[in-house]
């Protein structure tokens, strides 16, 4: 990933958490820009189609049915057409400016929209809404190719989580206010001032987003769209890891628009609901997106990972086919009466309807927004534009394969629920295929969340596990039956544990250690130490516990001299990892001398991982030795660094009185 050291940016203070990024420039105005574009596009879109389906089809003998799709697939069209030469621009130029061009575009736009409104034009509102479809395809590369090099590596899952939960209630913002005021008396030409003000505050927001460097300014255009779409494609398709991002994320929009295409009828013939109820469903699915995107930042801890993407992609086929169900539940009063959503709300088979909905749209953004930060972060920088502009075509084709779908499912006399759940079962065959991708991925995420859950595990510092490269050593002080499981569950890649022989015959961590390697050892026994430094040297990331077994006194135990030779013959880099509060939980050895509870707070220091430096010309057992003190010494500084020496001697009084408990006696 590229840093903003690398784009020639300042390096800038790092926000306390994912919320605290809406104070920064870095991210505030490009925010802004995108949520305000989202909620022009679809107050101008929705709009217009209200407008030819209650006015303008009805005066001019128009069939509302089909200029209605004819304007959604004016709209999508540009994402063929341009995207690829989007891709080139943004990557070659300077991406503030020209988000900044952008952006006058829209102005002008809106403009034009505006006046097609007041005259009523449909041709005039569909050549605008083609070219507000073609504005979009140049801003999409652009956007998400902006935050990898304004965001550090840890905060990109936090602002994809804010652009995307955003992005949806932008949407239903301008879904719902476009529809409402056009109908309205004069509501042709407050439609036109609101998009031309919003248009105009999406130009201003723009001019705060921080200069950058162009990312391949030698890049040399070409604009033959479609020799260069292919060389899109088939540049993303030679990388795995792209290509199935970008499949995952076109896969995401082939189920989100086939159900919000088909919420209206669902909501209509299947619920007895009126547009009040259509509006509801529109909300509960923004609001669950933005919840579900959020979530993940907390529950990632700021890494880039799939980790929690294949419990997304299981969630929104498990919620979906309860929907199902929910739904032949519902209350059904007829199409000459339909409810309203107060009277909706008032059965509770409804409001089953309503959790599914929301669970899934949860399910939806705990899915997308990993796949999008990875597909930003892995991308090389002179080609990042270009493959989100790749993504950008591939989601366009999936939509309308999506459309495709819904129509010839409902042409051979399938009922709504009946295409929705035709799209859960496939979902469905897509969360078992990502999980065969990530094994273990989905037990991961399960206990991963599980001990978020339960023991409110605080993660500091993960982003130094990737600094450390592939030949890591990590340590870890040992103080409960825990700890590999912790530590498992919060690295996002595969480790390979070096336990003790006796701790490895437990049945609770023989269990929870299948989600990882394991090399049951003896520490003392130099002869087991072999073997795992070539363990090391294969580029497996080892976990080691010094001590050798789980604490007794709640402090360090003997540290053996194995582990330090280990760093040292295998030239690894030693990341140490300090684990705290899991002494005081039920899986540790110091009951009667610490007051156990049930579910104690427990934190995972990742320190900055160091290399031991044992001078050349020390040999044999003094050489064993040194490597044996210098880890020892690494340990305790570990201890030390991650205590708060800030404290006073009564605040360190009463956190012993609530570790121990207040009857507790201090000499």
């Amino acid at each position: 990933m590229t840093n903003n050291n690398e784009t020639g940016l300042a390096t800038h203070p790092k926000a306390p958490n994912q919320f605290g990024l809406l104070a920064s420039r870095r991210f505030l105005p490009l925010f802004l820009t995108q949520f305000l574009g989202a909620f022009n596009d679809n107050a101008l879109k929705n709009a217009l189609v209200i407008l030819i389906t209650y006015v303008v089809a009805d005066e001019m003998g128009l069939n509302a049915q089909v200029m209605v799709t004819m304007a959604a697939g004016l709209f999508i069209l540009p994402f063929f057409l341009f995207s690829a030469t989007a891709g080139q621009v943004a990557d070659k130029f300077d991406k503030a400016m020209l988000i900044r061009w952008v952006k006058v575009a829209e102005i002008v736009l809106m403009a034009l929209a505006g006046v097609g409104f007041l005259l009523q034009s449909v041709n005039l509102l569909m050549v605008v809404l083609f070219l507000m479809g073609t504005q979009s395809a140049f801003f999409g590369p652009l956007k998400y190719s902006v935050l990898p090099e304004q965001l550090e590596p840890e905060e990109l899952i936090g602002g994809n989580a804010l652009f995307q939960g955003a992005s949806f209630v932008a949407i239903l913002l301008g879904t719902i206010i476009g529809g409402l005021l056009v109908l309205e008396k004069g509501g042709v030409g407050m439609v036109s001032v609101l998009v031309i003000v919003v248009a105009v505050g999406g130009w201003l927001s723009s001019r705060q987003i921080p200069a950058m460097r162009a990312a391949n300014p030698a890049l040399a255009l070409d604009y033959n769209f479609a020799r260069q779409t292919w060389r899109i494609l088939a540049y993303t398709a030679g990388r795995k890891d792209i290509f199935l991002c970008i499949l995952g994320l076109s896969w995401f929009w082939f189920v989100g628009a086939t159900y919000l295409a088909q919420a209206p009828t669902f909501v209509k013939e299947t619920l007895s609901g009126n547009q009040q109820v259509v509006t509801l469903f529109l909300s509960v699915f923004s609001i669950g997106i933005a919840l579900g995107s959020l979530l993940c930042n907390r529950l990632l801890k700021g890494q880039v990972h799939a980790t929690y993407v294949p419990l997304g992609a299981l969630g929104m086929s498990l919620f979906s086919i309860d929907l199902f169900f929910a739904g032949q539940g519902a209350v059904h009063v007829g199409p000459e009466a339909l409810m309203g959503a107060a009277a909706f709300l008032q059965s509770a088979a409804n409001w089953r309807v309503m959790v599914d909905l929301l669970l899934i749209a949860m399910a939806g953004g705990l899915y997308v927004v990993p796949l999008n930060a990875i597909l930003q972060q892995r991308s090389d920088p002179e080609h990042r534009a270009r493959n989100i502009a790749g993504n950008n075509i591939m989601n366009a084709l999936f939509m309308v394969l999506s459309a495709a779908f819904a129509v010839g499912l409902l042409g051979m006399g399938m009922s709504v629920p009946g295409v929705l759940l035709m799209v859960a079962l496939a979902n469905l065959a897509v969360a078992v295929y990502i999980s065969r991708l990530l094994p273990g991925a989905l037990a991961k995420a399960v206990i991963a969340w599980l001990l978020d859950v339960c023991f409110r595990v605080e993660v500091t510092g993960l982003e130094n596990f990737e600094k450390a490269g592939d030949k890591v050593l990590v340590i870890a002080n040992h103080q409960s039956f825990l700890d590999p499981v912790l530590l498992a569950a919060f690295v996002p890649d595969r480790l390979t544990f070096a336990i003790n022989t006796y701790i490895a015959k437990n049945r609770i961590v023989k269990y929870f250690t299948q989600l990882s390697e394991t090399y049951p050892m003896d520490p003392g026994n130099p002869y087991a130490m072999r073997s795992l430094i070539e363990c090391v040297n294969d580029l497996k990331k080892t976990v080691i516990f010094p001590e050798g077994r789980i604490t007794v006194t709640g402090s360090l135990m003997k540290i053996y001299e194995g582990p330090g030779m280990v760093a040292d013959k295998s030239g690894a880099m030693v990341l140490p990892v300090r684990i705290e509060g899991a002494q005081y939980s039920y899986f540790s050895r110091l009951r009667g001398k610490v007051r156990l509870r049930l579910f104690p707070k427990i934190r995972l220091h990742f320190m900055a991982p160091r290399q031991l430096q044992v001078p050349e010309e020390v040999k044999g057992r003094r050489r064993r030795q040194i490597a044996g003190r210098m880890l020892h010494d690494l340990m305790t500084d570990m201890i030390f660094e991650t205590s708060d020496r800030r404290r006073t001697l009564f605040e360190s009084l009463l956190d012993a009185c609530a570790a121990h408990g207040g009857d507790h006696l201090v000499f």
